[in-house]
């Protein structure tokens, strides 16, 4: 394995004439909403799949139109602003969220260096690179939250701020497990520069030899785009619809929009970091070395996006949605610190492979051992701490030290609406007749 990739590839950015820039930005806006429009269709037909349904197949060859139909409906749909809005916000968030999840695919590689037709141009199938891409699309990445927080919080609404503070607290534990994911990657590639970590997988694939990363990137991705079984902000249970729930019309429709290009975002993050990015799966390149070059290698970058995407519906179709606190202590209490232990032990191992004092086998029996330690102290923790001395799993409702508070609840009164006295904890007693009084304010 190279012990660094060198900065050359970076040179080939930057040389583009202008009217292949904006066609290469018109390309990118085309493919993230068709994509949009064909992952909607595909969700719906997946998740009807599995619940043995037979989901959209009337507009349109297999229902394919279906997507298109809704989205016209949106855009006819009376737009309507609450009373207690705050109006310059709230017409500002849904496109505070939607812009950085099209920025980000700016740095993310499709292909390698191609002639352009009926030209005699060349040109990199990527919009630009630089050597920190990959802190650029979390930084944009991040921007997106304003966008839900914002949106949350000019509605006026209480369900709409709750909403949008749990996307914040999301955003705060998920982006530091991420970005915590990403540093073994950055110290095997040696840069920053998303084309650059694609080259240096020509050989191997990240997600093979830092399997831990690579599954806690996945946890974290799905945490970070809001995603059933974490879409916490977006609870119908508690928030009737979360932070969006004040908005209508084509408001809606771009924070929709928004969700599914950030799924196509960080797959398309995962593909560049951990599978290769844009090289040919299970190196049929050997078979063929054209399979590298030219414009195949689009076809296998989506591939995999589509995988990744997939696994977003599959998850969706099959888990329960977390409980808020079990959500966070997942991030906090194990993703956080499984990564810092992971980064310690990756940067030890990859120092003393470069100092030629370890055999690459023998490199990747560690890792191989690290990784499965990782992953045993992930899925058999202390896993009984929230459970009673009987063992059955149920908490004491007054019991502070459990991990879901509740307030303590009244001594007697066990028929619900019986007229007897009550008695609380502190001693005092309410007369059955002064319960009524009481709750109507008398």
């Amino acid at each position: 394995m190279n012990a660094l990739v060198t900065p050359m590839a970076l040179e080939q950015f930057g040389q583009d004439v202008w009217w292949l820039i904006l066609v290469k930005t018109l390309l990118i806006f085309v493919i993230l909403v068709l994509l949009t429009l064909f992952n909607i269709w595909a969700e719906r037909r997946v998740v009807a799949r599995m619940q043995h349904r037979i989901g959209p197949n009337v507009h349109g060859p297999f229902g394919l139109l279906q997507s298109l139909a809704d989205g016209v409906k949106l855009a006819l749909k009376e737009d309507l602003i609450p009373k207690a809005a705050d109006k310059v916000v709230f017409l500002l968030a849904p496109v505070i969220a939607t812009v950085p999840a099209f920025v980000t695919f700016a740095v993310i590689p499709f292909g390698p260096e191609v002639d352009v037709p009926f030209t005699d141009d060349t040109t990199p199938l990527q919009l630009t690179d630089m050597p920190v891409a990959v802190l650029f699309v979390m930084a944009i990445a991040s921007v997106g939250i304003y966008g839900i927080v914002l949106g949350g919080w000019s509605s006026g609404s209480t369900y709409s701020l709750l909403g949008g503070l749990r996307s914040s607290a999301q955003m705060i534990s998920y982006e530091v497990a991420m970005g915590l994911a990403l540093v073994a990657v950055f110290l095997y590639a040696g840069s920053l520069s998303t084309s650059e970590i694609v080259a240096a997988q020509d050989d191997l694939w990240y997600g093979l030899i830092l399997l831990p990363s690579f599954v806690i990137y996945v946890i974290a991705m799905i945490g970070e785009t809001n995603r059933a079984p974490f879409d916490l902000p977006e609870a119908e249970g508690e928030l009737v619809g979360g932070f969006h729930t004040e908005y209508s019309s084509l408001k809606f429709a771009l924070f929709f929009l928004a969700e599914y290009i950030n799924m196509a975002t960080v797959s398309a993050l995962a593909t560049t970091l951990f599978l290769g990015g844009w090289h040919a799966p299970f190196w049929i390149d050997h078979l063929y070395a054209g399979f590298n070059e030219g414009y195949w290698p689009v076809l296998w970058f989506f591939g995999k996006v589509f995988a990744f995407i997939f696994l977003f519906i599959w998850l969706r179709g099959s888990l329960p949605r977390l409980r808020y606190d079990q959500f966070m202590a997942l991030g906090w209490k194990y993703l956080i610190p499984i990564s810092l232990g992971w980064i310690v032990a990756v940067a030890t191992i990859r120092a003393i492979s470069l100092d030629g004092g370890i055999d690459r086998q023998y490199l990747l029996i560690g890792i191989g051992v690290l990784a499965v330690l990782m992953l045993g102290i992930f899925f058999f923790g202390d896993d009984g701490k929230e459970l009673d001395e009987a063992g059955d799993g149920t908490r004491d409702a007054g019991d502070s030290t459990s991990g879901f508070p509740t307030p303590p609840m009244p001594v007697g009164g066990a028929v619900r609406g019986a007229a007897q006295p009550l008695t609380f904890e502190t001693g005092t007693t309410v007369p059955a007749g002064a319960q009524a009084e009481t709750q109507d304010g008398v």
